[in-house]
């Protein structure tokens, strides 16, 4: 097994009460340490060929390299968008108390 080092993700949801509920069920289940539910975001894409925007709430993930594949995983299912937008990414620098707490919280 590779070393474990942190990892993020990042999504952004409807509305915070969806990404709380979700976010609780990820901790709850071990694949996250903490959920940062930031404040409502303006959206700007393409989608289906047309400009849109949108009123969001952007949630930043915190866990380990270890867990980021089933997290990933479980958000995709778990997203009430049919096709969320859910971005990880494996940290090359962490406090190393920040790495120990998240290794015990999710492993």
């Amino acid at each position: 097994m590779s070393e474990v080092v942190a990892a993020l993700v990042y999504c952004p949801f409807p509305d915070r009460e969806t990404a709380r509920s979700i976010a609780a069920r990820l901790l709850e289940d071990g694949l996250i340490a903490c959920a940062n539910i930031l404040p409502a975001i303006e959206s700007l894409y393409e989608w289906e060929g047309e400009c849109a925007a949108a009123s969001e709430v952007a949630v930043l993930l915190k866990t380990t390299s270890h867990r980021l594949e089933a997290l990933v995983d479980r958000l995709g299912d778990e997203h009430p968008y049919d096709t969320p937008a859910i971005i990880g990414w494996r940290c090359d620098a962490a406090h190393p108390e920040t790495l120990q707490w998240l290794v015990k919280a999710v492993g």
